[in-house]
């Protein structure tokens, strides 16, 4: 069975501008029908990483709370604290960052809430009884929430392929023991004859995992929590995941989270992903490279599978711009993620959480 999943462009007038639109792409996708009068309502966003300037600029986040309050319910801006190094890592430092970044509560018109805590170890445990967890460990405010609402960005990933609306939900609702278990046979090796020995791996590791001896970055796998964040940190690709199992394993883990934090919200769950700034790697880091493809639009779907698999068709169809790290996939109707990550298998986390009856990769897109 389809779902259909809602859609508008970028294109704008003097008679309709886009604040405008993204409250009818709202109305027309039935956020009102999730909410009901009093609901806390856990508006599930990417703060963005310090230095990066991809994530989704704050005034459509007032909006979408200013829409969530005319329901007569009470949104509040909600991430949960990061398990690698960096200024989201604890909820002094991810507060200091979303405000940073523009999240004020003058500017978004809702207060900032840590799902996890102080230092990512407030959680509840939700029973999935799954394939990989019998149950997963969610961000506590966002368990203890009404309704849930997923305001994703929608890029690349190194992990995953893309992150949208699944990751958002699966791997950023999780508190730091959630992360971990996801993150956890996803362990990456070092090529020697690309080290340098520049030692910015090492430096950067949260959990003092890599070291230097005879010039040459050294795992010490039993430490190492396989967050992945230092393959792109090294500035000659030295640092490789271990391309076996680990990959589907960690898209199975994820979407089982994605189960759990939906579990307990039957009915009270939206969607919204911005298909701008389609950056070819995730906000989680301090810095985004240039666009893969043009700014298309903003979807929005009751539906967390199908506006995955919009939102990729969507970017699929593009010509890639000029002057991106894209070197294969170029043109309409190539697949722009396998292009950049050609060792990830995107489809496997739609697959299976359509398997586990998330949603329906078959949709139909209604544009207004």
């Amino acid at each position: 069975m389809k779902s259909t999943v809602w859609f508008t462009d970028l294109r704008t007038s003097p008679k309709e501008n886009l604040y405008q639109k993204l409250d009818k792409l709202m109305d027309a996708a039935g956020l009102d029908r999730i909410l009901e009068k009093r609901d806390l309502a856990a508006v599930k966003l990417h703060f963005g990483e310090m230095g990066n300037t991809a994530y989704i600029r704050p005034v459509f986040l007032r909006r979408i709370a200013d829409r969530i309050k005319e329901c007569g319910a009470s949104p509040f801006l909600t991430d949960a604290n990061t398990l690698y190094a960096g200024t989201r890592s604890d909820a002094p430092a991810h507060l200091n960052t979303a405000i940073r970044n523009g999240f004020s509560y003058a500017v978004v018109g809702a207060p900032l809430v840590i799902a996890d805590g102080l230092r990512g170890k407030s959680e509840s445990s939700v029973a999935v009884n799954r394939k990989r967890f019998q149950e997963v460990y969610i961000g506590k405010e966002i368990v203890e929430a009404d309704a849930y609402i997923s305001v994703a960005h929608f890029k690349g990933h190194e992990l995953s392929g893309f992150g949208g609306a699944i990751k958002n939900t699966g791997m950023g609702c999780a508190s730091r023991k959630g992360k971990l278990a996801q993150h956890s046979t996803v362990s990456p090796g070092i090529n020697e004859e690309k080290c340098i020995g520049c030692g910015d791996c090492t430096e950067h590791c949260s959990q003092s995992a890599l070291s230097l001896e005879d010039d040459k970055a050294r795992m010490d796998a039993e430490k190492c929590i396989g967050c992945g964040e230092c393959i792109l940190i090294c500035p000659n690709a030295a640092i490789e995941i271990k391309w076996d199992q680990a990959i589907p394993v960690f898209l199975e883990n994820m979407v089982e989270y994605t189960e759990g934090v939906l579990k307990n919200k039957k009915g009270k769950t939206f969607f919204i992903n911005f298909i701008t700034s389609v950056s070819p790697a995730c906000d989680c880091y301090g810095y985004n490279d240039a666009p893969i493809v043009r700014d298309i639009g903003i979807l929005a779907s009751a539906d967390p599978v199908a506006i995955d698999q919009a939102s990729v068709d969507l970017v699929n169809r593009e010509h890639t711009l000029p002057g991106t790290c894209m070197e294969r996939n170029l043109g309409p109707g190539e697949d722009k993620f396998k292009g950049i990550y050609p060792k990830v298998d995107w489809e496997i986390q739609l697959e299976y959480a359509q398997t586990l009856g998330l949603g329906s990769r078959k949709y139909s897109l209604e544009k207004i």
